[in-house]
């Protein structure tokens, strides 16, 4: 199996730090900040004629943060007004190009084209073909390049009580995903991690609705850090950790559910998740269906 000592170490590492906040119950309301920088997955390729330039002391500036003034590429010549709100937005691939589960890139390439917000600038002063707006939230760095579009209000659907998540929540019926990746391309994530999924729309999925995340024992697909026949064997110790009398394999045991999350945005082929409950790492790679 690819990396094992590397996806061990991830575990450790990240079930220290993910799994240790898991219990805690969800807030009553998302934050709006959370809705708007939590990104999204597009069908196709969106509109790039509209666009940051750069922006105040750009001679000694490679970003810009909240606060700062940059320079866009729409003025008084394209409607644009004192006051406008832009939000934006840029297309992001994996830096690294590691794949965390079995044809990982393919299904990533099928929902879409992944856009990750960078946060909201508005208009302070306008010329015929550029205009300065103020940064006045920012999700992460804005640069040179990035994307804008008009703002469109997004809703922010209210959270059910974490104390009803069934852990032993039987198949809903309603058709199985995968969880595509984890917000900035990492293996894993928890509780308040987004969590993008090759489900939307076109499967009934809209915002506002719950999704469960689970695994079945013993797949040996890689993308959770284990070894080929854990769910009876305890890999070559069995005479120490133990080792049941017959094999079992993943169809024999029950899934495990691994939390929920409620989708914040949603397209036809995909649709973003706050995770809003996990009782364990949720890895790129697991199952998920609609509640």
């Amino acid at each position: 199996m690819r990396l094992k000592i590397l996806g061990l170490c991830l575990a450790f590492l990240l079930g220290g730090s993910l799994c240790s906040a898991q219990q805690n119950p969800a807030a009553k309301q998302i934050d709006r900040n959370t809705v708007y920088c939590s990104g999204f997955v597009a069908d196709h390729k969106l509109p790039s004629e509209s666009y940051v330039i750069s922006g105040e002391q750009s001679s000694d500036k490679l970003t810009f943060s909240q606060g700062d003034y940059v320079y866009i590429n729409r003025g008084q010549s394209q409607g644009v007004h004192e006051g406008d709100e832009f939000l934006v937005f840029r297309p992001v691939e994996d830096p690294v190009g590691f794949l965390w589960f079995d044809k990982q890139s393919t299904v990533i390439k099928e929902m879409g084209i992944v856009y990750e917000d960078e946060g909201r600038i508005k208009v302070v002063h306008t010329d015929p073909k550029v205009s300065i707006a103020k940064v006045i939230h920012g999700c992460n760095y804005m640069q040179r390049g990035d994307l804008i579009r008009p703002v469109e209000e997004r809703a922010v659907p209210p959270l059910k009580d974490s104390a009803h998540f069934d852990h032993f929540a039987p198949p809903s019926g309603k058709g199985v995903g995968t969880v595509a990746l984890i917000t900035e391309f990492a293996p894993a994530g928890g509780s308040s991690y987004t969590a993008y999924i090759n489900i939307g729309s076109s499967q009934n999925l809209k915002v506002g609705d719950y999704v469960r995340m689970f695994r079945y024992q013993g797949k040996t697909k890689e993308y959770i850090p284990t070894y080929r026949n854990m769910q009876y064997d305890a890999l070559d110790y069995h005479v120490l950790y133990g080792k049941a009398p017959q094999p079992y394999t993943s169809k024999d045991l029950p899934r495990e559910v691994l939390g929920e999350g409620i989708v914040l945005n949603v397209s036809a082929k995909s649709a973003t998740v706050l995770i809003t409950t996990a009782s364990t790492a949720i890895y790129a790679g697991d199952f998920v269906e609609p509640e």
